[in-house]
């Protein structure tokens, strides 16, 4: 990193960095074994005692998850519902007080941009960007906001993940609110005191388990880090079992199973384009997608369940016999299923489940086959459920 870049610098400019920068737990992180990795900018850890293991914790119990490269954002002002509906293909006037949805950043042809997650706060709206592309989205939604709106970057504040089916038993003991953590279902999001620091806890997540994220203020980050691990059901978890868990999910990483040639409905996200704005549109690339959604697209995301122990990785061609039909976009070993799964798009005609494919991995075809996503069901609380 350059002795002229550190996090206040970039705060002050809103510039993208040059280097990796280092989060508000680095020290924290090493000192625990992590093993650190340039990822989106900053040193994040990758693994501590190793990535099954981590993954398998996170599946019984309960993985803490530093997730502060993230973007967080709020933006405000008046008439700030209609200046997002105008960027993204959301229907915010369904969106409650404290309630979360995901959606997406489009360019003009319907291509991904970014996707995000979306809470409506009292007196506007808090946003979670990716943070390999959070600099670029920034530039972006400033570009295109009216001037009457305001976007705050809110980079004094860490973000923290908290995943698994203990979760919710581990952070009880240690929040309190107006109301019960036990009230948050699936997607809905309060402020919270956490030792008697003010944060904003969402039941949310991109493992697939029941979890939470935590906004925290940066200075309180150790602290509060320190009392959510001393919690018996928690470990610390890196970017590694990160991947394994979202992957397990079905969920899509950017720039990997989505980018800005990509259009949603291609990558089987229509969910992130709210029912209303896809008879309206009125977003950006809303003519190019509608029409995509009245027609069918040539491929399709799909999920591939491998035999054999060799895992395919990004860029493997897929087959269909000896025709190529198709690239993965995220692979790997699955942890919980003890075999490889992977991500491809394929073309349509070649996507339904069941149809028998191959991926070719270094001249070697591997037998595969379509699979509906999530590989590993998902456990959300949701509200009224069992």
């Amino acid at each position: 990193m350059s002795d002229t870049y550190d996090i206040d610098q970039t705060a002050d400019t809103d510039a993208e960095p040059l280097g990796p920068l280092v989060l508000p737990l680095d020290a924290w992180h090493r000192a625990r074994g992590g093993r650190m990795v340039d990822f989106a900018g900053y040193w994040m850890p990758v693994q501590f005692e190793g990535i099954i293991a981590e993954h398998l914790w996170t599946r019984a119990s309960a993985g803490f998850f530093d997730v502060s490269h993230m973007g967080q954002l709020y933006v405000s002002g008046e008439a700030v519902e209609a200046a997002l509906e105008a960027i993204l293909p959301i229907d915010l006037s369904t969106l409650p007080l404290g309630g979360v949805r995901y959606s997406l950043l489009l360019n003009e042809s319907g291509g991904i941009l970014d996707d995000l997650m979306v809470t409506r706060w009292k007196s506007g709206f808090y946003l979670v960007v990716n943070g390999a592309t959070k600099w670029d989205d920034i530039a972006h939604l400033r570009e295109l906001l009216p001037d009457e709106v305001t976007l705050n970057h809110l980079d004094d504040s860490a973000l923290f993940a908290l995943q698994g089916p203990k979760a919710a038993e581990a952070l009880e003991a240690l929040v309190t609110g107006d109301q019960a953590l036990s009230s948050l279902s699936f997607m809905r999001g309060a402020a919270f005191k956490l030792a008697g620091i003010d944060v904003w806890i969402s039941r949310s997540g991109y493992t697939g388990e029941d979890g939470f994220e935590i906004s925290v203020p940066a200075e309180n980050a150790a602290e509060i880090a320190d009392l959510i691990c001393a919690q018996s059901q928690v470990k610390p978890v890196g970017l590694g079992a990160r991947d394994s868990l979202r992957l397990e999910a079905g969920l899509p990483l950017y720039g990997h199973d989505m980018n800005a040639n990509v259009d949603p409905v291609s990558a089987d996200l229509l969910f992130g384009i709210n029912k209303r704005r896809r008879t309206e549109g009125g977003f950006p690339g809303s003519e190019d997608i509608l029409s995509l959604i009245a027609k069918g697209t040539a491929t399709r995301r799909i999920g591939l369940l491998i035999e054999g122990r060799m895992a395919a990785r990004e860029g493997a061609k897929v087959l269909f016999g000896e025709t190529e039909v198709g690239t993965v976009t995220s692979g790997g070993f699955s942890p919980s299923l003890e075999r490889p799964i992977a991500m491809a798009f394929v073309a349509t005609e070649h996507a339904a489940p069941g149809t028998p494919l191959f991926i070719d991995v270094r001249g070697r075809k591997l037998a595969a086959t379509v699979a509906p996503m999530p590989f590993i069901p998902h456990r959300y609380y949701r509200k009224g459920a069992a």
